[in-house]
């Protein structure tokens, strides 16, 4: 494949990851974020699946209430299992918005790692190509050449 093409790939590659990192994780890490100051509370799961996909659930007391709430997508509640005594956090206002305590803590890494990502190939592709430039220069073996339009 030409160096030209390894660019263009990289470079699509960027702007997917870069596409879905701004349109879920961007997203997923403010709303883990809104609950930092949110109220803290022990839960127990009590639905265990996907929770990557948003189909856990997690039983609490608030208020005086139980509460069964949705963990939201992204969740690494499926490292645990049904039964398994989690903390949660969820908004004052409202104890169906919550999600667990760690992936609250965990939110900017997780943007940060994602970004950084999606940043990654088109970054790495350039230099790589820079590189390989520099040497075929170095050897004699590239020589720019000017191409008017015709």
């Amino acid at each position: 494949m030409s160096q030209r093409r390894y660019l263009v790939v990289s470079v699509v590659l960027g702007l997917m990851l870069g596409t879905l990192w701004l349109l879920v994780t961007l997203p997923a890490h403010l709303h883990l974020r809104s609950l930092q100051d949110g109220m803290r509370a022990d839960a127990t799961l009590v639905k265990n699946g996907l929770c990557m996909l948003g189909r856990c659930q997690v039983e609490f007391e608030a208020d005086g209430r139980r509460v069964v709430a949705d963990l939201p997508v992204g969740s690494s509640g499926g490292k645990s299992s049904v039964g398994d005594r989690l903390t949660v956090r969820y908004e004052a206002d409202d104890a169906q918005v919550v999600a667990l305590e760690d992936d609250v803590d965990g939110a900017t890494a997780m943007a940060v790692m994602s970004g950084g990502i999606a940043l990654f190939f088109p970054v790495a592709m350039a230099i790589f190509l820079a590189r390989q430039r520099q040497a075929l220069m170095q050897d004699g073996t590239f020589t720019p050449e000017l191409r008017l339009p015709e």
